[in-house]
């Protein structure tokens, strides 16, 4: 039987009307909170259901639910802590009797809004205590977000000064310039990285890695990835062994045997005019001259994590006088060109960076062809040829060399 004026679940209701979900067992008790809600004028429409397992179906559509706390199917706190677990957004307003007040109490303290007590109770106050406490609730969940955010910001300088630091560079003939950006709208970083050292016998070495997956993890192992790399590198290790090194460390910190890594390193020579290259599974970096803008070439091995060749096959490039290298993850090249599957593709970034060059963002003669204006400009003709945000994160790392007209310093 259902109380007279008051909705039994899977009834229509008013689609202009908030709606309260009553879940009362006794009858007498659910038409005295329909009355006293008609008497007030309330712009509530109050649906009513005798049990949990009957109003399971009609949380998502509710804003509050006021709740007896003797059901069939529950009784005391389990209903209030039942409705936090699978509607946690939802206003929850406790019905005690009088003997059971204390229980009210109680309630709040489990997670309920607000509590009120059976026969004290008049329309004008109830319909008050709706609205407070879906106001609070909604105020509840603003501060939850709030302190998610901050947390979220927090963890997000602590993986971005691991995975995204500082260059070891002494040699004021080379400037380096990097972005990152996280893709989608996710808040946290991925597992891009990049690192710049300067060894003790004046090679320059630079490194780009991209750890399959995204998120925290992902982002972490990242981190140890990246101090691994430069930390033999800083030892003055053969490439050899800090690419073992590096693939022992995947193996060993990794949270799944799927996750892999590809990587680009460059080793740029002490005169500045040539380097060597090797490519793990990643994208070939692009070099820009006065002259012209193309990709280096290298051997591409299998990614650390998948295999770990040794020795580890690599190229010798040449450089010249005044140059960029661009190095970047596929997150920079994978967005779409417009409404259709193509992808922007290596040949599409080598005529993005030729079409900022050419309008003038940096270049030749300027600030050298790898400075911060023209990644700013390629990043951003990027994100607009894809509609918006990029899926993926991407990272670019553009190392720039301007040696004076003589010739490099001997």
């Amino acid at each position: 039987m259902v109380a007279e004026g008051v909705s039994p679940v899977g009834a229509e209701l008013p689609a202009d009307r908030m709606r309260v979900l009553l879940i009362e067992d006794d009858d007498g008790d659910a038409l005295l909170v329909d009355e006293l809600l008609l008497d007030a004028g309330s712009p509530f429409a109050l649906q009513r259901a005798r049990s949990l397992a009957d109003a399971e179906p009609e949380l998502a559509s509710a804003i509050c639910v006021l709740l007896d706390l003797e059901l069939p199917d529950s009784r005391g706190l389990r209903a209030v802590s039942w409705l936090r677990e699978v509607a946690p957004g939802l206003a929850v307003v406790v019905l005690t009797g009088l003997a059971d007040e204390h229980m009210g109490e109680e309630a709040v303290r489990a997670g309920a809004q607000d509590y009120l007590v059976k026969g004290q109770v008049d329309g004008l106050l109830l319909q008050r205590v709706v609205r407070y406490a879906v106001e609070r609730r909604r105020a509840e969940e603003t501060q939850r977000q709030l302190a998610e955010a901050r947390l979220y910001a927090a963890e997000n300088a602590r993986l971005e000064r691991g995975l995204l630091p500082s260059p070891v560079l002494s040699d004021p003939r080379l400037a380096v310039s990097a972005r990152y950006r996280a893709g989608g709208q996710q808040m946290l970083l991925g597992g891009d990285f990049y690192d710049v050292v300067e060894s003790a016998d004046g090679w320059v070495h630079a490194i780009v890695g991209d750890v399959c997956g995204r998120g925290p993890d992902e982002a972490a192992l990242g981190v140890c990835l990246r101090v691994a790399w430069r930390t033999m590198v800083l030892a003055g290790r053969p490439v050899d062994e800090i690419m073992s090194a590096v693939g022992q460390v995947l193996e060993h910190e990794r949270q799944h045997e799927r996750l892999f890594v590809t990587l680009s390193m460059l080793s740029v020579a002490p005169e500045r005019t040539r380097g060597r290259l090797y490519l793990a599974g990643h994208p070939q970096p692009i070099l820009v001259t006065p002259d012209a803008t193309v990709e280096l070439e290298a051997p591409v091995s299998l990614p650390p994590g998948i295999s770990t060749p040794s020795p580890w096959p690599g190229a010798d490039v040449e450089l010249g006088g005044t140059w960029s290298v661009l190095m970047y993850t596929d997150g920079l090249i994978e967005g779409r060109i417009g409404s259709g599957p193509e992808r922007l593709g290596s040949d599409g970034l080598i005529k993005l960076i030729e079409k900022a060059r050419a309008q003038g963002a940096g270049g030749a003669g300027q600030d050298g062809p790898g400075t911060e204006e023209i990644i700013d400009s390629v990043i951003s003709q990027v994100r607009e040829l894809n509609g918006g945000d990029l899926d993926d994160d991407l990272a670019v790392l553009a190392i720039s060399c301007s040696l004076p007209a003589d010739g490099p310093a001997t």
